[in-house]
């Protein structure tokens, strides 16, 4: 039987979730004296056979899960893709600020420090990859390991080509379960029954009995957030890269790096 001080905790979370769970599936539109035909309304319906998280299901799956650490932290610092073409960057900077990273300066922010998707790419990380070539043809899952590793965390990279949904199932559920332990996943659309090529973003929770993993979508606009089952999420991550690529897209597992005080700050600071 659950304590009284586990229950109360258990309530806490529950509440806690809903909230973000309707703030992240909300969309405000200014109200306007009649129809804007400039205005629409997003398409945001998740594909068959996955579950949206602000649909009475999804929520559920999130109040009943057991590995969510990273839900919250993640949540508090989401970000949209600015454009098509910066789900990395977005991914990147979401567990940056959810790890309390020493972030460089952000011009609209004063004297404020915050990693956005602005002033991620830099001088730091040039030698790795250039905005110019992100607006170009995006991140691969190698990029956006070395981009975090550029500012001092821990990423093991896999792929999926060289692992098997078991072995994720129960890496990527330990992380999630572990404060300051993120995932971050690679894999293809149109294995998921979506629409486009590849995409990355990171993962919030993961449910044992439905075996389900929620994908906190950073491209908000398109997709929400939805819980997709362990096998097939792994076999969109197994989806090969296109020719002449022999590889498969993965996962990365992220976390501060061993030595670093309170598990908080970078082995080096960024560039001020």
């Amino acid at each position: 039987m659950e304590s009284s001080t586990s229950n109360v905790g258990r309530g806490a979370w529950i509440v806690t979730a809903a909230t973000a769970v309707a703030l992240l599936g909300s969309v405000t539109v200014a109200s306007r004296d009649g129809p804007d035909p400039d205005l629409a309304s997003p398409t945001r319906t998740a594909s068959p056979g996955l579950v949206s998280l602000d649909a009475p299901q999804g929520s559920r799956l999130l109040f009943e899960s057991e590995a969510h650490a990273a839900f919250l932290p993640l949540i508090s610092h989401f970000e949209t893709q600015k454009s098509l073409a910066h789900c990395g960057v977005a991914s990147i900077v979401m567990v940056l600020n959810a790890l309390g990273v020493p972030a460089p300066p952000a011009d609209s922010y004063g004297s404020y420090r915050l990693f956005t998707q602005d002033n991620l790419l830099n001088e730091l990380t040039d030698q790795i990859i250039t905005g110019d070539a992100v607006a170009r043809r995006g991140m691969s899952l190698a990029d956006v390991a070395d981009v975090l590793r550029a500012y001092g965390v821990s990423v093991d990279l896999h792929y999926a080509g060289a692992s098997s949904l078991e072995t994720f199932r129960t890496v990527a559920s330990n992380y999630l379960s572990r404060p300051d332990h993120y995932v971050i996943v690679n894999y293809s659309r149109s294995a998921m029954g979506q629409e486009g090529p590849g995409h990355i973003s990171p993962l919030g929770a993961y449910e044992a009995d439905s075996d389900r993993f929620l994908i906190l979508d950073v491209s908000r606009y398109k997709a929400p957030a939805a819980w997709a089952s362990a096998e097939r999420l792994f076999t969109a991550m197994a989806d090969p890269l296109a020719p002449p690529s022999t590889r498969t897209r993965g996962f990365l597992l992220i976390r501060a790096a061993s030595g670093i005080d309170g598990g908080r700050a970078p082995a080096s600071a960024p560039p001020t």
